[in-house]
């Protein structure tokens, strides 16, 4: 009898921790985005619940050569932590690609989301910040902030935090977990563009719709990854800032055309609706080039992609065979 493999957020959490084996899995997976008939990717089924200001996603994508492929659903309902709740959960449903069986049930809560988009973020960050940036900015307070901050660590010699959050309270709050726990400072923000001036590396992870960076802020060397806008609605960077950067680059130009920051500048009439830009895959194979020069603004544009998913779950997968977590249940 076929046996599927469950595994609850708390096992997940303990076998899959955000490292450098994340960060080199999630790179690995846009490697093979890049890589011509190597992954067969669909558009997201997006579903919006606006009563809830909620929104749920499914992603999902086969690679060539990997043993199994994940279907993921991904609530995010944005006025949960009113209620005490979390604002994202989820769940993965890990199936062979060579017979369509289901192989796991992964029970994650949106944690493996978490640490594959904290990944996404050090690849870019690898990719396209200066090499010796130590000063990171962050927009947001939530889970992914904290976590893009973790994974910065892993990637650059950050020795600087600062934050700032519409929420003065959350960002004082992420200030306070991060406190004592590493050899750098942090401090909070009440002034936007203050807090990006003379950082090294910006990440933008909310869920605005209006932009909270304004292009004019930016400075010379800077990059900044955008985290947030992976809904139509959703805009957290000022439109001209694409524009203006020296080098802009999508995890899925398809996506970031559609949902992304690069969207609203396409809307704006900023940029052409079929102009080119690399990917952050071919960024990694080196089939196109990053940054040159210490003084080039940079842009990642990260909605999110299903190639992400599958690789983050087939890690998990792998470590609980290996572990022997999680239960065995005969289907």
């Amino acid at each position: 009898m076929p046996t599927i493999r469950i595994l609850t957020e708390s096992e997940l959490r303990s076998i899959v921790p955000l490292d450098i084996d994340a960060v080199n899995c999630v790179e690995n997976a846009f490697r093979a985005l890049a890589m011509e008939n190597a992954v067969k990717m669909p558009p997201i089924l997006r579903l919006d619940v606006p009563d809830s200001r909620g929104e749920v996603d499914v992603k999902t994508a086969y690679i060539r050569g990997v043993s199994g492929f994940a279907i993921k659903i991904s609530p995010g309902f944005f006025d949960n932590p009113k209620i005490g709740l979390p604002s994202t959960n989820g769940m993965m449903v890990l199936l062979s690609s060579k017979t369509g069986l289901v192989q796991a049930l992964l029970l994650d809560n949106g944690y493996l989301t978490d640490v594959r988009t904290a990944a996404a973020g050090a690849v870019a960050a690898n990719h396209l910040a200066q090499k010796d940036a130590s000063i990171v900015t962050v927009f947001g307070a939530g889970v992914q902030a904290r976590l893009q901050l973790e994974a910065l660590t892993l990637v650059r010699p950050v020795r600087e935090i600062r934050v700032w959050a519409r929420d003065p309270r959350k960002a004082q709050s992420l200030v306070e977990q991060f406190a004592g726990k590493r050899n750098l400072s942090i401090s909070a923000f009440d002034d936007p563009k203050k807090a990006i001036a003379g950082s090294q590396i910006i990440v933008t992870t909310t869920p605005a719709n209006r932009p909270i960076v304004d292009a004019s802020w930016l400075e010379p060397g800077q990059h900044l990854t955008a985290m947030g806008s992976d809904a139509e609605h959703k805009n957290e960077i000022d439109p001209t800032a694409i524009k203006r950067a020296d080098v802009y680059v999508a995890d899925s130009l398809k996506q970031t055309r559609r949902l992304g920051e690069l969207h609203h500048a396409i809307e704006a009439g900023l940029v052409s609706g079929d102009a080119e830009f690399a990917e952050l895959g071919q960024i990694v194979t080196g089939a196109k080039t990053g940054r040159k020069s210490v003084s080039e603004i940079t842009i990642a544009d990260l909605t999110g992609t299903g190639v992400q998913d599958t690789a983050i779950a087939t890690l998990a997968f792998a470590r609980a065979e290996a572990h022997r977590a999680g239960t065995l249940f005969e289907s």
